[in-house]
């Protein structure tokens, strides 16, 4: 190729290289807008906005913003709005609850775990679910046995069922009063005083429409643990 062919085809690369410069500065800008916008969102959502929430949890909410911690002498013994397990028949129980946890001695394996926060679920037995039907019928005879109730009593839903999470903290009223005699008994208190403490942990409504009057088991033990008892443990 001569020298003269070469120069020909000079003004065809520049043309090229023209047309070349624009769209890559284009894509510059555009990986820069990008970079910039993807660090004003993590700003944003990632800092401003928990900052913000977190501040605001704490100024107007601030029991609830911590986990609605229940203390008693300055140490903490639980949240209330996570139940816990309550054997003793002095104190008044909780619903059943189906959260497992890992079988230490068997990996892969679980085992039952009452009111575990770290595996909060059900048991997912469906009401055709023959294994349901047999816990159901062993916790009925528990429950009646355990309040001393006629074979036929009626048993309230929520004493022989577990929540959905597991967790539930309260109980209802219907329970509660079935419960009533035995800790009286146990503690050897009249059941008047007793049903003193179970009117003053009542709690209503959520604004007086939404769900039904319920008592929070661990709110309710704990007053009856701050009252002399005529019996031990």
């Amino acid at each position: 190729m001569t020298s003269l062919d070469s120069d020909k085809r000079l003004p065809a690369l520049n043309a090229q290289q023209a047309a070349t410069a624009p769209a890559a500065a284009g894509w510059g800008r555009t990986l820069g807008s990008s970079a910039r916008a993807a660090v004003l969102v993590l700003l944003l959502c990632g800092v401003a906005y928990p900052l913000a929430t977190t501040g605001v949890a704490q100024a107007l909410l601030p029991h609830a913003a911590n986990g609605s911690l229940v203390l008693r002498d300055g140490q903490i013994v639980g949240s209330a709005l996570i139940g816990q397990q309550f054997d003793s028949t002095r104190y008044f129980h909780g619903r059943p609850s189906a959260t497992t946890a890992p079988d230490p001695k068997q990996e892969g394996a679980s085992i039952p775990a009452p009111y575990n926060a770290g595996l909060s679920g059900a048991s997912n037995q469906g009401v055709s679910s023959q294994g349901l039907a047999d816990t159901v019928a062993e916790r009925v005879a528990q429950y009646r046995s355990a309040n001393g109730l006629a074979a036929d009593a009626s048993v309230p839903v929520d004493a022989v069922t577990a929540s959905a999470s597991g967790l539930d903290p309260h109980i209802s009223i219907a329970n509660a009063s079935l419960q009533l005699p035995r800790v009286a008994r146990e503690r050897q208190w009249p059941p008047a005083q007793v049903q003193q403490l179970l009117d003053q942990a009542t709690q209503q409504r959520t604004g007086y429409l939404l769900g039904e009057p319920r008592v929070n088991v661990l709110a309710l033990n704990m007053a009856l643990d701050a009252l002399p008892s005529r019996s031990q443990p």
